[in-house]
């Protein structure tokens, strides 16, 4: 069966349930926004939030495709950077508690961390400290890594690396991978838009994207937006939310709904509907069926706090994609 390689930030996540708004004020967090921070800021972020319930999981868009892809009974790798501490071992050991093949470089920074404060109404704000997982460059990458994958997923976190990420693309081809990425955030999405359509239109099969994302990317509406990236690349995906999401490729469009979920968190839905998607590819599976199972861990991931869930839930998964 098909092998998967993901390549992106090694974060470590740790979400914290608030039990109102006035902290993200007292902390000059604007509420669901992404600031990168330093490390004094994180640990200020730390001490205020202390008395709150928290937990703590792996993260970074990129792994939790790929723990994700994992839990489904595909085997994977993951290239990232940690640092020499706690934090990069918990890291590291997340991913081998799930069968991925670490594939990580080693800093002396301290390693990278996401706090995301989930508010009484899912929305989610992150402070995020991307320490020594920004780190990772086009040197640490080797094509001995890329050998005996099939597909290559990477984040649209990693595109200001320009280096990093035209290096990796090319190794991937090379290994013959078909490569995926997910779009990530419009802002990222709107600050490198010239580098990620070449890019795209060079050596991406599949693009994953949301609305925003995909407005960000083309200027269009979904549905114009999903044809516009249609035409460069291979396989189009664009997420609309509560309507679902659309598929494109070889001319033809394919669509899906939603599970009926109680959303309480919205962590690693689109991560996990990478995960999925890309499953249903790998099983052969017609793409409006991919994109069903796509809403089918996405559905599931946003009924819990993070973007871990635990086998009970995964053995669920496993029934409804039957």
């Amino acid at each position: 069966m098909a092998k998967v390689l993901g390549m992106g930030n090694a974060l470590v996540d740790a979400l914290v349930q608030i039990d109102n708004d006035n902290i993200l004020e007292e902390l000059n967090l604007p509420k669901g926004s992404m600031q990168l921070v330093d490390w004094d800021t994180s640990e200020k972020v730390m001490k205020a939030v202390d008395a709150f319930p928290r937990s703590q999981a792996s993260g970074g868009s990129a792994a939790n495709t790929i723990h994700g892809l994992a839990k489904l009974g595909i085997e994977t790798g993951f290239i990232g950077k940690i640092g020499k501490d706690e934090i990069g071992s918990f890291f590291k050991n997340d991913l081998l508690d799930a069968k991925v093949n670490p594939l990580l470089a080693e800093s002396n920074t301290r390693s990278g961390l996401a706090m995301a404060l989930v508010s009484p109404d899912s929305e989610r704000t992150f402070a995020t400290f991307l320490g020594a997982a920004v780190e990772l460059s086009a040197d640490d990458l080797k094509v001995e890594s890329f050998m005996g994958y099939d597909f290559f997923h990477i984040e649209g976190y990693l595109v200001q690396n320009y280096e990093l990420i035209e290096k990796a693309v090319k190794l991937a081809k090379e290994a013959n991978c078909k490569v995926s990425i997910d779009l990530a955030s419009y802002n990222v999405v709107e600050d490198n838009l010239e580098f990620i359509k070449r890019i795209t239109e060079q050596y991406v099969d599949i693009v994953f994207a949301n609305e925003e994302e995909a407005k960000a990317f083309t200027g269009k509406e979904p549905e114009e937006a999903l044809h516009a990236i249609a035409e460069v690349a291979d396989y189009a995906i664009v997420k609309i939310g509560s309507k679902g999401s659309m598929v494109k490729h070889n001319g033809q469009v394919y669509t899906a709904g939603v599970i009926k979920a109680n959303s309480i968190d919205t962590t690693g839905a689109g991560d996990l509907y990478a995960s999925g998607f890309i499953f249903g590819l790998i099983k052969g599976y017609s793409l409006d069926r991919c994109a069903a199972i796509g809403s089918i861990t996405a559905g599931n991931i946003i009924e819990v706090i993070g973007a871990k869930m635990d086998n009970q839930r995964w053995d669920g998964i496993y029934d409804a994609i039957g």
